[in-house]
C-alpha cells in the first residue's frame, strides 16, 4: 500500500511537470526539472528527482549532462541504460533539428543559428572534428558535413575531399569549423596554416572561404577577429605572383 501511494505521488508530480510544459513550454523550468522530465521517458514509473540533481552536481550544467557519455551518466545511482539513452537521444534530435533548420537560409541572416548549431554539434567532444558548411552563390546554406575526425591539421584534412564535396554540392562558398576538446579558443599555428592553405585552394577554384570557427568554451571566429582579412591579404600576394 505504501509503495502504491509513493508511485501515485511520483506520477502526480510528473504529470504536473508535463502539464506545465504543455501550457508554457520550458519557461520557469529549472535545469533539474528539465532533466527530471527527460529521465522519466526512460523510466516512467520511477521518481527521477534525486537522479536529476545528482547529474547536475556531477557534471555541473544541463549542457554537460546532455553531452556526457552513456557510461558517465550511469555513474549516478538510479540512472540506467534506458534513461541515459533517452538523454542521448534528445541531444541527437536537437542536433538534427538545428542542422535541418539551417538549410536554405542565407548565412548573413542566420549567423547566430549557425553558431548555435556548431556549438551544439562540436562542444564537449573528446576528439577534434572538422566540419564544413556549404553555401550557394547567394550564401544560402546547402548542407553541413563532417569532413574529418582526429587531430586537425593540413595532413588530416585533405583539401581535395573538401573541394570534391563542394563541387558535388555546387557550393560557391564555405564556412569551416572544428572543436578544441581542451576548451581553448586561441587558434594554433596548425589552425592558421590549414586556413591559409584552404583559402588559397578555394580561391583558385573561385570558391569563397568565408570563415573558420573554433568551438571550445565559447567560440572563436576568424572573420570576426580580422584573421580572414589578414589571410586574404597574404594570399592575394601569392596568388598574384603565381598568376
Amino acid at each position: 500500500m505504501e509503495k502504491e501511494l509513493w508511485q501515485q505521488k511520483g506520477e502526480g508530480h510528473r504529470g504536473r511537470l508535463r502539464d506545465r510544459f504543455l501550457e508554457r513550454g520550458l519557461d520557469g523550468f529549472t535545469d533539474a526539472e528539465v532533466l527530471e522530465l527527460l529521465l522519466t521517458f526512460g523510466t516512467p514509473r520511477s521518481d527521477c528527482k534525486e537522479q536529476a540533481r545528482a547529474l547536475l552536481a556531477l557534471f555541473g550544467s544541463l549542457a554537460a549532462v546532455l553531452e556526457a557519455p552513456v557510461k558517465g551518466l550511469q555513474k549516478v545511482d538510479g540512472v540506467g541504460p534506458k534513461n541515459s539513452i533517452a538523454l542521448h537521444f534528445v541531444h541527437a534530435v536537437a542536433r538534427r533539428y538545428l542542422r535541418e533548420r539551417l538549410r536554405g537560409k542565407r548565412y548573413v541572416h542566420s549567423s547566430r543559428e549557425v553558431t548555435d548549431y556548431l556549438q551544439h554539434a562540436l562542444r564537449g567532444l573528446k576528439k577534434e572534428v572538422f566540419m564544413a558548411i556549404f553555401l550557394d552563390s547567394s550564401h544560402a546554406i546547402i548542407d553541413t558535413e563532417v569532413i574529418a575526425e582526429g587531430t586537425i591539421n593540413v595532413n588530416t584534412v585533405y583539401p581535395r575531399e573538401l573541394i570534391a564535396r563542394a563541387i558535388a554540392l555546387h557550393a560557391a562558398a564555405l564556412i569551416i569549423a572544428h572543436n578544441h576538446p581542451s576548451g581553448a579558443l586561441k587558434p594554433s599555428p596548425q589552425d592558421l596554416h590549414l586556413t591559409r592553405t584552404l583559402f588559397i585552394i578555394c580561391s583558385w577554384l573561385q570558391i569563397q572561404l568565408l570563415d573558420h570557427m573554433i568551438i571550445g568554451d565559447g567560440y572563436f571566429s576568424f572573420a570576426d577577429n580580422g584573421l580572414m582579412s589578414s589571410i586574404k591579404d597574404e594570399s592575394s600576394v601569392l596568388l598574384t605572383s603565381l598568376a
